[in-house]
């Protein structure tokens, strides 16, 4: 699959409760070198659905937040945002961070790490990838 491609990624989403989303932006050397180490991951998650989401080419997704570094990682399930805020780029950090998330009783509210951004309570970017 293409983590690039919002239409693969709709397909992909629709069958998926669970979204890894890596926040970046195609001038960001620091994002271009993390890219394949992201990709890398979805083969170790195969229920999972990961989009490589650009701040400038897919704006739309991402007007109702500010991304403040690179790269930033966003954890859905369903319509909850988990986890929400720059990582290391490291692929090893970012499994844990997604073996930890999944522990959770999907049904409670998941305890947020103190990395989590602000995002807002109306945004649910699984929504607006459906409905792209």
């Amino acid at each position: 699959m293409n983590t690039e491609d919002i239409s693969e990624i709709k397909a992909d989403l629709a069958n998926k409760d669970w979204l890894i989303a890596c926040l970046c932006a195609a001038w960001c050397d620091t994002c271009n070198f993390y890219r394949a180490s992201f990709d890398e991951l979805m083969s170790k998650h195969p229920d999972k659905c990961f989009a490589w989401i650009d701040i400038e080419d897919q704006a739309h997704l991402v007007d109702a937040v500010d991304i403040e570094n690179f790269p930033t990682i966003l954890i859905q399930h369903r319509d909850q945002v988990i986890f929400f805020g720059t990582v290391l780029p490291d692929a090893a950090q970012l499994q844990r961070l997604i073996l930890s998330m999944a522990e959770e009783t999907p049904t409670q509210q998941v305890k947020r790490s103190a990395l989590n951004q602000e995002a807002p309570e109306d945004w649910n970017i699984r929504e607006l990838i459906l409905a792209s």
